[in-house]
């Protein structure tokens, strides 16, 4: 199949099914409103309007008070899929109320509601990046790949229109390649193509949240190319059908109600919310908390940023370019009234801050010093819990004597959060950097005469000295 075929295959996926309409709202001859939400399960940095919410049951719990106060009976439908396109074609066809993807599904979203005369609405925010490190390029443990202009003439798996394939969009221009020309893109969903990457079908995967970090973790997979390099914003978002919010607002708020809560969870509790995503989906508890732990990659915070809506805009000529969609109103698309009611009178000052609301914080247990620069902020999992420190040198100090479960730190260059024992490590001036890619640490040790790279047990016994 062409690359032209590909992105034709990608539209009209979207379009499917679009029988059988919902009437009114939801509403049975019982008078029981049943609400169907959306989500995607493993797409971790949607687990406040996902699968910690539901785990939690705090939407059934509102609409219960809701339901109360208004002497009818609500019911919710989750329904799980591995990406955004599927949520839209449901949603166009009447049988998905509420839906969560990415920033790039949700402009499809917008153009597929517009095209088929069933507008959506932006309503929120999930998880988010303001550098772009929800996704990530990565290839085989034992390829001989180094850096994106190696991908000339490679097989690359992603999910077109997806976030992912966003972030490998630009990537790839930025340095000079033309993602259409330069490169054999396949469209696959993130499962398959990890089973291609695996196989040798496809020489590069790029994915968003969870699947990098996880086959990183698995030994599976390794980074080539960070998205948080591109320091562009990546969000997810929650979408809702025009017509149902119009018509069951007070539903709407209600689950906005509960996505703070959920995200409310997650802040004062981070790993045992990630045990419970964990739980839930199969995933490894160490993978989800590297995304949505305390410093984690994503951050929660359901207002809707002008930064994002920006970067939003900014997405729509990548998308038209790839002939996914027409012109998008974005502007027409957000809609702030619904988060700005649930939130409350905290709202504005929730809107301005940047700030990961769940930052790494404690005191380093080697240097009796406060943890709380998220520039340097390193952690460990052990069977007791987490273990904060200041730098990723004290980690490693830590690390060289005891058995953890995972560490994290932060790429000295993005902020990103990474694996310790994943990542590249540059010796500069005495002190231990790390970087997610090889790439990165190369290209800092360019910049910084007299540094050098080394592994991960070279910085091990290096940190001992």
């Amino acid at each position: 199949m062409t690359r032209k075929h590909l992105a034709a295959a990608a539209a009209a996926a979207l379009l499917l099914p679009l029988a059988g309409c919902g009437g009114d709202a939801g509403a049975q001859d019982d008078g029981t409103v049943t609400v169907t939400v959306g989500y995607q399960s493993k797409t971790i940095n949607t687990v406040t309007a996902g699968t910690l919410l539901r785990s939690l049951g705090y939407f059934e719990r509102e609409l219960g008070e809701l339901g109360r106060r208004e002497g009818r009976t609500y019911k919710v439908k989750w329904q799980d899929y591995a990406t955004g396109a599927p949520i839209t074609a449901q949603m166009m066809a009447g049988k998905v109320d509420i839906g969560s993807m990415g920033d790039f599904p949700l402009l499809i979203n917008a153009a597929r509601g517009k095209q088929m005369k069933a507008p959506t609405r932006l309503v929120s925010v999930t998880g988010y990046n303001l550098r772009g490190g929800l996704n990530t390029i990565v290839t085989r443990p034992d390829s001989p790949l180094r850096s994106l202009s190696d991908l000339r003439g490679k097989r690359v798996s992603t999910s077109v229109g997806s976030a992912a394939d966003g972030t490998l969009i630009r990537a790839l221009q930025r340095a000079g390649i033309d993602a259409g020309k330069d490169i054999r893109k396949l469209n696959q969903q993130p499962a398959v193509g990890a089973s291609a990457l695996q196989s040798g079908g496809a020489d590069a995967l790029s994915q968003f949240v969870a699947w990098p970090g996880l086959l990183v973790f698995q030994g599976r997979a390794k980074p080539l190319y960070d998205g948080a390099a591109l320091d562009l914003p990546t969000f997810h978002g929650v979408t809702v059908r025009e017509r149902f919010g119009d018509q069951r607002r007070e539903v709407v708020e209600a689950f906005l109600k509960a996505q703070i809560a959920a995200g409310g969870y997650l802040h004062h509790h981070p790993l045992e919310a990630a045990r419970r995503v964990a739980t839930a989906t199969g995933l490894p508890p160490e993978v989800v908390y590297l995304y949505n732990g305390a410093g984690g990659v994503a951050s929660f915070d359901p207002t809707l940023k002008p930064r994002l809506v920006s970067a939003l805009k900014k997405d729509v000529p990548v998308l038209r370019s790839a002939k996914l969609i027409g012109p998008v109103d974005v502007d027409g698309f957000v809609d702030d009234s619904f988060i700005k009611r649930a939130f409350g009178s905290g709202y504005a000052k929730a809107l301005d801050s940047t700030a990961n609301p769940a930052p790494v914080s404690g005191t380093d247990p080697l240097t009796h010093t406060d943890v709380n620069d998220p520039a340097t902020a390193s952690e460990a999992l052990t069977g007791k819990g987490s273990v904060p420190f200041a730098t990723p040198d004290s980690l490693l100090r830590y690390l060289a004597d005891h058995r953890v479960a995972a560490a994290y730190v932060p790429d000295a260059a993005t902020g990103n959060r990474w694996f310790a024992d994943k990542s590249t490590w540059v010796l500069d001036a005495g002190h231990l950097r790390p970087f997610t890619t090889p790439d990165g640490a190369a290209k800092w040790a360019a910049r910084h005469p007299g540094s050098r790279t080394v592994s991960y047990q070279a910085a091990l016994k290096e940190a001992k000295r």
